[in-house]
């Protein structure tokens, strides 16, 4: 008599293309991240227990398991706790799924699903002030199409306060080049939002779109060889600029700037002006206001001001009216 097939196979298989493709319709940044978590927590069961990949079977993907691939991202691999956190989101949502589709497994996947997540401590973020933005903003040779586009896109990073995938996806038919000028931006949970460009960045844009023309549906920001430019390129290109802006601005080298940096920068600019919280929520394209409050925090001079605006008056000031009247104290000292 031949042995059952496991049911893992067929259940990674559908959690992916049924549950995450079709039935949720998640991002492909997502699906990809999932696919990640779950090829190293494979590979990372497979050598625990000495079988390969395709020998695994679904009993033995135990929270034991998990709890010790996860052990092994921090320690070993040397991951943050918020990628150890993603990693546990993408395995606890597929026992997720499997709890509804095979009933036995539920204390299995009850005891995964039990796993915590873990606190991280909340870094102080290095804000950039203008001058230091300046700075980096003068370092791409714009006579060369590289350097042009550089520019622009760190001054669009700068102007939307935009997540760096949300403009590396973005084509001219994303842009609205006539009055009023905007962005169309599609951020996490599929979330549209609709981003106000200034005339200096729309003038960037339809400049970059003159020496490197593309069509509507086209991607705006690409390589040397034509394809979409990667986050991982913007990352490698602003390290170059920011180490040579550090040698104008001291304070830079001390700093890790990242395409992230220019959208807290946006936020806390933003806070300094005096712009409301709710409203930079919606710049931002944050689904919960908590968030917001994480990366718009007071720069040093709003708190400053706010200090100076606490600070009790001064001792020597002026009288107060009453003393200041001679009939009146007349009056008192006659009683």
């Amino acid at each position: 008599m031949m042995k059952p097939a496991d049911p893992f196979p067929r259940l990674l298989r559908t959690f992916f293309y049924e549950r995450l493709a079709e039935q949720r319709n998640v991002s492909a940044h997502t699906i990809r991240s999932y696919r990640d978590a779950w090829r190293l927590f494979l590979r990372f069961v497979a050598e625990r227990r000495h079988c390969r990949v395709a020998e695994l079977t679904l009993q033995a993907l135990n929270a034991t398991e998990v709890a010790a691939f996860l052990q092994h991202s921090e320690r070993e691999r040397k991951v943050s706790i918020g990628t150890r956190n993603c990693r546990l989101a993408a395995l606890r949502s597929f026992f997720s799924f499997v709890a509804e589709r095979d009933p036995t497994a539920i204390e299995q996947c009850s005891e995964v699903l039990r796993i915590p997540t873990k606190k991280a401590p909340m870094p102080v973020r290095h804000e950039l002030h203008m001058h230091e933005i300046e700075a980096i903003l003068a370092q791409p040779d714009r006579t060369q199409l590289e350097g042009q586009r550089d520019y622009a896109l760190l001054w669009l990073l700068y102007n939307t306060g935009a997540r760096i995938q949300e403009v590396l996806n973005l084509c001219p038919a994303d842009i609205r080049f006539d009055t009023p000028n905007c962005v169309r931006l599609l951020g996490k949970g599929r979330r549209e939002r609709i981003c106000p460009l200034w005339p200096e960045t729309v003038e960037l844009l339809k400049a970059l779109l003159q020496r490197q023309p593309c069509a509507s549906n086209e991607r705006l920001f690409v390589n040397r060889y034509g394809m979409p430019l990667g986050p991982s390129g913007v990352r490698f290109k602003l390290s170059q600029y920011v180490r040579s802006a550090a040698a104008v601005v001291p304070t830079l080298a001390s700093k890790k700037v990242s395409p992230h940096t220019f959208r807290h920068a946006a936020a806390v600019h933003l806070v300094a002006a005096g712009v409301d919280v709710t409203v930079i929520r919606s710049w931002l394209g944050h689904a919960s206001l908590e968030t917001t409050n994480h990366y718009a925090q007071a720069n040093l001079e709003t708190k400053r001001e706010a200090l100076r605006r606490l600070q009790p008056h001064s001792k020597v000031d002026k009288p107060p009216p009453w003393r200041r009247n001679e009939d009146l104290l007349t009056w008192l000292e006659s009683l």
